[in-house]
Order: structure tokens, then C-alpha cells, then sequence
């Protein structure tokens, strides 16, 4: 998320520098949805599905294709930098909604640096030599990488396009890796492809009830993209080249996950597969026993590290920026004078980070992750049917109706129990979107009876450094 230290007006808004063309865009999509969730939940599919662990990812790629085109419509019919947040108001008009769907996009973004947290705290442990089965020290390594983010994050970080071209090359290079030992292994003989088409089915579930239930889960590994319509702003022509640059990164990443998971389990057992936070570790050391582990764990750690650093600053800027729109309190958008980032919606988010760290596991995060973000995604397919009724004059992508349909029933579908969702994915989100309406309301009641009683006070004084745009 870029930052820049100007204050701009309200109607004085300033265009930002078109620098992106397709080469970059597509670099941009394809870095945003790679990371975390293939490194370490690949393991937590299998344990869902079976040896047909390939098949959750390739449908939860279908479903993000599905709002993939609602986004494309939405952001060549309105090329700004704005999101789900934008699309929904101005298709529902409901600051309420409007605010639970924006807090959700930024629980989303703490769930998703938490899993992030786990997994490099495995992964160092197996950089370094540590004992993975000494959980107090995994718990103080993810904890101590949380802090140092949020160290980073109060320094200051603005996101360039050349530092996202380097670090999506090695989270790819990552993945490439894992695809080219998985071939080299199939051609030799050496891996078990019988296992691609068997499925675990815990409890007498059906085989349908265990792909649902993994696509659940493996719909974590899909998201990203949408973040990329923030940068409608500086694409050069965003109407022409985002529809296709969209759908090809996409496609990239799916066919990625699928041969990811294909190269895992023809290499390792589900149940094996399922044991710890690093199950790509345990696909190379089966697939290619001379490559160094150490090696591919650093990869792994830069890779989750990006994803967390991200999700971080995002979760902290979405807080600062609600606290400005005076809909969560006015400290909250606190900045320190001299590096001009929002120091007291930082702490606020790394010590929610902190508590979901110690109180739920790999799966349960990516899970929430998961849920929050498909009620988004939701929401947004019907915004874009709604929206239907704004012509623009310009020429837009049009989704078939049929797509955002389909979108919607599946989104919801995979939000509930009826996916065969975990039951700690609800208590997770309800209690980060309890904590969100609570400090709404605290903020709603401060808004009628206090600073109405008080009209020459105005809350953005809470702020002693004034705004940051």
C-alpha cells in the first residue's frame, strides 16, 4: 500500500502517475495471490480431501475467476484506486455495510499475517535447526516476527513496483522448484500418481463434502487479486489491458497450485503431508534428498514475510483511514510526527495479531481468512448487478450476468456450514467483527453526545499531526 505524506483537499484529488503497463500488471497479480497459503496450507488441504488434493485448488480458482469479472467490470467502469469498500457504497449507499465490509477486509488482512507468522516460524525452525515439536519456541519466534513487522511498519514502507518484480520472482521460483521435482520424480517413476484420485472421507462424508470442505480452505491460497484494482491509477490504459492481464495472471497462478499439488502428494502421503506448517519442506527432502532444505526454507520465509508485511500495512492504513472517516475513534489515527505512519492503529492491529497467533492454529487462520473474505467477494458480485443501473459513457468490461450469479451462490455456499466449514472460523470472525462494531458504536455515541455538545470541537484533533493522506 503506497503512502505518501501530502494532504490532499476534498475535490483538490491529484492523479497519480500512470507507470504500470501490462508486463508489470500482470508481475503485480501474479505476486499478490502467490505466497502464504500454497507454502503452508497445502498440507492442510490434504488433510481435508485425500490424495485428490489438486482438485480443492482448481475450484477455488473457478470461484475466483467467477469475482474476478465483477471486479474487472467494476474497475474498467470506475478506473480508480478504491476496492470492494468503493463498489459497495456506491452501489448499497449503507455506511454500516459499508464499514462491517471494510473491517472485514482488514480482519482478513490480520488472519492472513497470523497464518504468515506460523508459517515462518516453522520454517525458520528448520533453517536454523530448531525442534519443531517445541511449540513455546515456535510460539516465540512468530510472536517476535509479528513485532518485527510491526517495527517495519511503524519505519515506514511504502510498496514499489520493482520490489514487488523481485520478491514474486522468488515466491515463484519457490514454487517452480517444488513443480520441477514433482515432474522429475513422476518421470523416473519414483512418485505414487494412484494417490491423485483417491479421496479422504472422514466420518462418512462424501467425496463432495471433502472437496467442499478443502476448497473452503484452499479458497485462502486464490485471494489477492482483487487488490489489484488499487492500482487502476497508475495502469496506463486500465479499461484496455486489465481484463486480460487479470484473467491471465490468474490462470497462471491456478495451473501453479494445481502442478504444486500434483508434485506434493505424488511425493508425500496425505497424513504426512498434513503434519506441521511446512509441508513443501517435506516434498522437496522426499522429491530431491540432496537439495538443501535450508535453502528452500529461507525461500519460504521470504516468501510468507512479503505476505505479512502486506497484509499488515493494509489492516493499519484501512484502521487509520476509518478513523478519519470518523467511523472508529479518532486516536486510532494517531501519527508520529517525523515518520508519518499511523502509529496507534499499528500496535492496535499487531497486538490483535498477537492474540490470534496464541489462540488459533495454521488452519483455523487460513480458514477465517477464507470465510471473511468470500462474504466480500459476495457482496461485491452483487454489487456489480446493482450497478448495472449507473451507465458511464465509456466503453467497460461486461461480466455475463450468468458469472456474478454463480459468483454469489458459490461465495455464499463456501461461507457456510453447508461447506462442511470449520466451526472456528465463525467464532474467529465474530469476535474480530465484534471488536470492530464495538468500537463503531463507542465511536457513534462520542459523535451524538459529546462533540455535538461541543460544536467547536472537531475530532481530527485527536490527531496532534493532522491528517496523512
Amino acid at each position: 500500500m503506497s503512502e505518501t505524506t501530502a494532504p490532499t483537499q476534498a475535490g483538490d484529488r491529484p492523479e497519480l502517475k500512470r507507470v504500470m503497463g501490462p508486463g508489470l500488471l500482470l508481475l503485480f497479480v501474479v505476486g499478490d495471490i502467490l505466497g502464504t497459503g500454497v507454502y503452508a496450507l497445502t498440507g492442510k488441504v490434504a488433510g481435508e480431501v485425500g490424495g485428490a488434493v489438486w482438485l480443492p485448488f482448481l475450484c477455488a480458482f473457478i470461484v475466483a475467476l467467477l469475482t474476478a469479472t465483477s471486479y474487472l467490470e467494476l474497475v474498467t467502469k470506475y478506473p480508480r484506486a478504491g476496492g470492494a469498500a468503493v463498489y459497495t457504497h456506491k452501489a448499497f449507499g449503507i455506511h454500516f455495510l459499508t464499514f462491517l465490509l471494510t473491517f472485514a477486509v482488514m480482519c482478513s488482512g490480520l488472519t492472513s499475517a497470523s497464518s504468515a507468522s506460523k508459517a515462518f516460524s516453522t520454517n525458520f525452525a528448520a533453517a536454523v535447526g530448531i525442534d519443531k515439536d517445541r511449540g513455546s519456541v515456535l510460539m516465540i519466534v512468530a510472536l517476535a516476527f509479528m513485532a518485527l513487522i510491526a517495527l517495519v511498519n511503524l519505519r515506514g514502507v511504502g510498496e514499489s513496483v520493482k520490489a514487488n518484480v523481485v520478491l514474486t520472482l522468488i515466491e515463484l521460483t519457490g514454487l517452480l522448484i517444488v513443480i520441477a521435482i514433482g515432474v522429475w520424480a513422476i518421470a523416473g517413476g519414483d512418485g505414487d500418481t494412484s494417490r491423485l484420485t483417491e479421496f479422504k472421507t472422514p466420518n462418512g462424508d462424501s467425496p463432495f463434502g471433502a472437496v467442499t470442505a478443502a476448497t473452503a480452505l484452499a479458497f485462502f491460497a486464490m485471494v489477492g487479486f482483487e487488490d489489484s484494482v488499487n492500482m487502476a491509477e497508475e495502469t496506463k490504459d486500465p479499461v484496455r489491458i486489465f481484463p486480460k492481464i487479470m484473467l491471465i495472471g490468474l490462470s497462471i497462478t491456478g495451473v501453479i497450485y494445481v502442478l504444486v499439488a500434483i508434485s506434493a502428494i505424488t511425493l508425500v502421503s496425505p497424513e504426512e503431508l498434513n503434519e506441521g506448517n511446512a509441508p513443501l519442506l517435506k516434498v522437496i527432502s522426499a522429491g530431491a534428498p540432496g537439495f538443501p532444505l535450508e535453502l528452500f526454507a529461507w525461500i519460504t520465509m521470504f516468501a510468507v514475510a512479503n505476505s505479512a508485511l502486506i497484509n499488515m500495512l493494509m489492516a493499519s492504513r484501512l484502521l487509520y483511514g476509518m478513523s478519519h472517516e470518523k467511523v472508529l475513534p479518532g486516536p486510532l489515527g494517531r501519527v508520529l510526527r517525523k515518520r508519518r505512519t499511523p502509529w496507534v492503529a499499528i500496535l492496535f492491529t499487531t497486538l490483535l495479531a498477537f492474540f490470534l497467533i496464541g489462540y488459533a492454529d495454521l488452519t483455523a487462520l487460513g480458514g477465517t481468512t477464507a470465510f471473511l473474505l468470500l462474504c466480500v467477494f459476495a457482496i461485491v458480485n452483487v454489487a456489480v448487478l446493482v450497478l448495472r443501473r449507473d451507465k458511464v459513457e465509456h466503453k467497460h468490461f461486461h461480466a455475463p450476468t450468468l458469472l456474478p450469479v454463480l459468483g454469489v451462490v458459490l461465495c455464499v455456499y463456501l461461507a457456510s456450514p453447508l461447506s462442511g466449514r470449520a466451526t472456528q472460523d465463525y467464532k474467529i470472525a465474530g469476535w474480530l467483527m465484534l471488536v470492530g462494531i464495538g468500537l463503531w458504536a463507542l465511536t457513534w455515541l462520542l459523535n451524538k453526545y459529546v462533540f455535538k455538545r461541543h460544536a467547536d470541537f472537531d475530532p481530527s484533533h485527536l490527531d496532534p499531526s493532522g491528517p496523512v493522506n
